[in-house]
């Protein structure tokens, strides 16, 4: 078995020296890819680092809407460098939290919708966090024309309904630690209506525990017990969410099996 962590936060202070032994630890587990995030310059940085470091991980930059008080012409300047080197695959996370509003909503509209016409110029596919913000964050995307360049919905926590507006907007929906939890009901819904084409898992580590190590610091190799949720749900085998969820990585951060290192 051969999993994608298509989200995840390896290069965040609980990490921080002890990158290769999380490496090894999930390819134990069978994850053998992961895309590592940023959201600001130090996160971004950190992701860029270890993508060269680790010939089996990859970059995702971009600016978080926690973030986009600090996105200045400079920040965006590095940004498009960063976006040009070979192993960063997506630009993110980016989006809209309106639960903690550490920036300003007008400040966080503006950055996301200034990012996803960088995503756009580029033809890079992007990373979408979205918290208590659904409707604001779908008329964006949709203004975007992102079936230019398509995207993700990270961490998906809407129900049916949701997944299925935005899968008509050409997104892929990826499933976090949130799906083996008990009390999830949207997420058990709408993870069954995913096509399989469509359909992506992540552990957004250090964040989301899944079960059986909920309450515990998560790591990218917990990705094998979002797989083996998603399979339950679906009613196929984890076996078969590995194989059709890293195809799809492969598919939207545009890889090849040549394309490590």
């Amino acid at each position: 078995m051969e999993i994608f962590d298509s989200h995840t936060h390896l290069n965040d202070t609980p990490y921080a020296g002890r990158e290769a032994a999380y490496v090894a630890e999930a390819a134990a587990l069978g994850v053998t890819e992961m895309a590592i995030v940023g959201s600001d310059t130090a996160m971004n940085a950190g992701a860029m680092a270890l993508a060269v470091q680790f010939p089996q991980l990859y970059a995702i930059v971009g600016w978080h809407p926690e973030s986009s008080k600090d996105y200045t012409p400079a920040a965006e300047a590095l940004l498009m460098t960063q976006l040009a080197t070979p192993k960063t695959v997506a630009l993110g996370e980016i989006g809209l939290d309106y639960h903690w509003d550490t920036s300003p909503r007008e400040t966080q509209r503006r950055v996301f919708a200034r990012q996803l016409a960088i995503a756009r110029e580029q033809h890079m596919p992007v990373s979408i966090h979205t918290r208590d913000a659904f409707e604001d964050t779908y008329t964006l995307l949709k203004a975007a024309h992102l079936e230019d360049f398509g995207g993700i919905m990270h961490s998906f926590t809407g129900d049916a309904e949701w997944a299925k507006r935005f899968l008509d907007l050409g997104m892929y929906v990826s499933y976090s630690g949130i799906v083996s939890f008990k009390n999830a009901p949207a997420e058990h819904e709408s993870v069954q209506v995913i096509p399989a084409d469509r359909l992506l898992v992540e552990t957004d580590a250090p964040y989301l525990t899944p079960v059986p190590y909920r309450g515990k610091p998560n790591q990218p190799a917990y990705t094998r017990y979002v797989v083996e949720a998603v399979a339950k749900y679906r009613e196929t085998t984890p076996e078969a969410i590995a194989a059709m969820t890293r195809a799809n990585a492969h598919r939207v951060f545009g890889l090849t099996d040549t394309d490590k290192g």
